[in-house]
């Protein structure tokens, strides 16, 4: 074989380079530097409006070469614009990376860093043993990790809660609403819910040591009143009855298949005859080999819990029929999958 001949596609005969593969090597980078620059205030000081190097350096007080270096790499993934010698915001980093506003997401990036990124590094041994050095989903291992980030996931989330409440018409409810968020974490759920009418009344359930995040955030929105808590394990802890919403915020994908199975007919009991449980999970393709963003988050899963995984909706929608819910169906929202939400029969 000619050594010198080019790769050609086997479907289109058009020649393949490796400069897709090589790029992906690259793929830690960007997530880094985003975080590099939130850290440092880079996204904060642009707010105000386009400066150069010497004055971002002399607002943040990183240096003139660090930061040279990170303002370019933001300027070539289009998250800073430049002018001559001044940078700016684009729309997309205005919104999105600005610490003092409401659709911040810096903190997820921080997650992706000093959380994730150490246990990704394991993926040689744990593809091998099939088993995880870390357990986040249990209480012992966990509440310490979720305790850190949980709070940085609420500007992730609220849209998509905000878009179950419309979905929900809660905005017309006339008599008491009861809403149960399971794993509430910051508590976005419920409070997204609860802020549509003055009727709903949500109760946060987590760990121990995320309850005082779920409090605080109910009370910063101005529904101290309108929460109850319980602390305690999924599985373990009574949920009591009557609720006519309850919410499973991102939880199904680290229980695994047999939890996951448990727990939705734990929730089934406590719904209220015409009851709506909400879901929100990331979607694998029936085949498992996609979209990247689910098939992705499966191998997160292995790599920090013992039985995680993500799924289908049609997976899930069976375990919802079989437990005895109606009508599971997908509802577009502003998040990364859509949500699947089924009804307790009359």
């Amino acid at each position: 074989m000619d050594m010198k001949q080019q790769p050609t596609s086997s479907t289109t005969g058009e020649p393949v380079t490796p400069e897709r593969i090589l790029g992906m090597a690259w793929g830690f980078a960007p997530p880094l530097a985003l975080e590099a620059a939130v850290k440092h205030r880079v996204f904060d000081v642009l707010d105000a409006g386009p400066q150069t190097l010497d004055q971002i350096s002399a607002s943040t007080g990183a240096s003139k070469r660090g930061l040279a270096a990170l303002l370019n790499v933001l300027v070539s993934i289009n998250l800073l614009s430049k002018d001559g010698d001044t940078y700016g915001l684009t729309s997309e980093s205005a919104a999105f990376l600005v610490s003092s506003k409401p659709g911040f997401q810096g903190g997820f990036l921080r997650h992706i860093s000093t959380q994730l990124i150490p246990g990704w590094l394991d993926m040689n041994e744990v593809v091998g043993s099939g088993h995880p050095r870390t357990k986040v989903n249990t209480e012992e291992q966990g509440a310490e990790f979720f305790e850190e980030f949980v709070q940085s996931l609420f500007a992730m989330n609220y849209p998509a809660a905000l878009a179950l409440a419309s979905h929900l018409e809660l905005d017309q409810a006339k008599e008491t609403v009861k809403v149960l968020d399971l794993a509430a974490g910051s508590g976005v759920w419920g409070i997204g819910l609860a802020k549509a009418s003055p009727f709903v009344h949500a109760t946060g359930l987590d760990w121990a040591r995320i309850v005082p995040i779920i409090r605080r955030n109910a009370e910063q929105h101005g529904l101290g009143d309108r929460f109850d808590y319980i602390e305690g394990d999924l599985l373990e802890v009574p949920f009591g009855e009557g609720y006519n919403v309850v919410t499973l915020g991102h939880i199904l994908h680290s229980e695994g298949e047999e939890r996951s199975r448990a727990l939705l007919k734990k929730v089934f009991d406590a719904l209220a005859p015409g009851g709506t449980i909400a879901i929100a999970e990331f979607l694998v393709n029936n085949d498992r080999c996609g979209p990247p963003s689910g098939t992705i988050f499966a191998m997160n899963m292995l790599l920090h819990t013992q039985q995680g995984n993500t799924y289908s909706f049609e997976e899930i929608a069976s375990w919802l029929d079989e437990i005895g819910f109606e009508n599971a169906r997908q509802l577009p929202a502003p998040a990364p999958s859509p949500l699947i939400l089924a009804t307790k029969p009359l």
